[in-house]
């Protein structure tokens, strides 16, 4: 696998080494081993699969006290994954990173613990699945407006179809800062190469 670095420390996007014949193709979409030797030592306790229509936007979520790493990947179909940086007194507070992932280029994108995370689908439907460090607790989650302009994240939907909760999430700076994880510093994996595109 290759890892590529984005524009926020920490997430970091991932290219599996795709096996391609006139059968189909094959690939690792998880090895811990290569994570460890990649300098990522994470441990996965929850698998998430979620299937949603062109133009559905979900996110930004996050967890305050027991924050969720993921990893993302598109089994069908294609979005566009965003992670922003929410942790109170991290050096990259608000800022944000973005790329597309699809069942066509394979990729994963790895987010942190303590980053919110969302995305917009842009094909017909997409079929996503990702891997989390920690369960999901309803009572422990927070959310971010997706079009809070102090993040200034320029999605590619005019208007997106957004769930109930998600279309009244507070801006970033309305939420009170013990509501936020807390920043405990970046893992910058070794061995990154700079990504060419967001």
């Amino acid at each position: 696998m290759r890892l590529l670095e984005t524009d926020l420390p920490g997430c970091v996007l991932i290219e599996p080494q795709v096996h391609r014949d006139e059968r189909g193709f094959f690939y690792e979409s998880w090895n811990q081993a290569r994570f460890d030797a990649a300098g990522l030592p994470v441990r996965f306790v929850q698998a998430n699969v979620s299937w949603s229509r062109r133009d559905v936007l979900r996110g930004l979520h996050f967890q305050r006290a027991s924050p969720q790493g993921k990893l993302v990947c598109v089994l069908d179909g294609e979005i566009w994954d965003v992670a922003v940086d929410v942790r109170r007194g991290s050096p990259n507070f608000g800022r944000w990173t973005a790329a597309t992932l699809s069942g066509e280029n394979h990729r994963a994108l790895w987010i942190p613990e303590g980053l919110a995370h969302g995305f917009v689908v842009r094909s017909d439907s997409a079929l996503v699945h990702y891997l989390c460090t920690r369960p999901y607790d309803a009572g422990d989650e927070g959310s971010v407006r997706w079009d809070d302009p102090r993040i200034g994240i320029p999605w590619p939907v005019r208007t997106p179809l957004l769930s109930p909760r998600d279309a009244v999430a507070p801006r970033l700076d309305a939420i009170d800062p013990d509501r936020l994880p807390r920043y405990r510093g970046d893992v910058i994996p070794s061995g990154c190469a700079r990504s060419p595109h967001r």
